[in-house]
């Protein structure tokens, strides 16, 4: 059922995938119940068919003398599996198509790495002719190739000093006597300020209102006082910038705040439009200035 899900995914949509189907039945059951199996996978149009643990060189040609015409898979489990160990000639004249050696490059890999631990253990570090370069090690991991790419998308210094010119847009808010001598009174200072782009002005450059005149270029400055009295938060927002602003105060979530703004079109700076305690008990108060 499997396998026949498998072929009609593919066929569905258009996918070029291999079905390799597996049978692990030779020794949970018998050598009969795998090969009537793997005709079975066949027939539901598996393209390569695999029976786990054939004990025998027998075993293997009995396998593949089954459905001929469909590629059957060999797995050498190396130093520990019930399969004799088969050079890739061999399995090509018992009639396999594919084959593999799980554990070949992982354990030659371990076997080496444990023998050039133990000569820098003993004082002696690995000769030159049993490793690659540097240079073919970079070529081998795709480093040359990663280089190339990196190219393409390098910028010159002269460049990069013009980027940070150009994207300077955005003035630095100075404070006045009175904040620094009340900010210098706490001894925290948790205020973060943002800064309002020149974009934001009371009418537009052709002196018509739109999405960011009037109201909606005032600032709101949302405060959160703990119930232990410590200043959490003083943030100034640009009103323009109202979506985001749950993400900074998630108790916000489900405030009209636009309709607090429209109401209070006509007020001077420093209005409170909101005043409450959310659900830890911290105080959120939220002005227009």
């Amino acid at each position: 059922m499997r396998i026949k899900a498998a072929v009609d995914a593919r066929e569905e949509t258009g996918s070029d995938i291999v079905i390799v189907a597996r049978t692990d039945s030779r020794q949970a059951v018998s050598l009969d119940e795998s090969l009537w199996r793997s005709r079975a996978f066949a027939d539901a149009g598996a393209d390569v068919v695999f029976i786990d643990a054939l004990a025998s060189r027998e075993e293997m040609k009995s396998f593949c003398e089954v459905l001929p015409l469909v590629p059957k898979m060999a797995n050498m489990l190396e130093g520990g599996g019930k399969t004799p160990i088969l050079t890739p000639f061999e399995l090509e004249e018992l009639g396999y198509k594919l084959v593999a050696y799980p554990l070949s490059l992982m354990g030659v890999s371990i076997r080496a790495m444990q023998d050039s631990l133990a000569a820098i253990k003993g004082g002696r570090i690995p000769p030159p002719g049993s490793m690659p370069s540097f240079e073919e090690i970079k070529d081998i991991l795709g480093f040359n190739t990663y280089y190339e790419e990196e190219k393409r998308y390098a910028i010159s210094s002269g460049q990069m000093a013009r980027q940070r010119a150009s994207s300077n847009v955005y003035g630095i808010q100075q404070r006045t006597p009175d904040d620094t001598e009340q900010r210098s009174q706490s001894p925290q200072d948790p205020v973060v300020e943002v800064i309002t782009p020149e974009v934001y002005s009371s009418y537009g450059a052709d002196n018509s209102r739109g999405p960011f005149s009037g109201i909606w270029s005032r600032t709101l400055r949302v405060k959160i006082t703990g119930r232990d009295g410590f200043e959490k938060l003083d943030v100034r927002i640009p009103a323009g910038f109202l979506d985001g602003i749950t993400n900074i105060v998630p108790a916000l979530g489900g405030v009209n705040i636009k309709e607090l703004l429209d109401d209070a079109a006509g007020e001077l700076g420093g209005k409170l439009l909101l005043d409450f305690n959310d659900t830890v008990g911290d105080r959120i108060q939220v002005f227009l200035e």
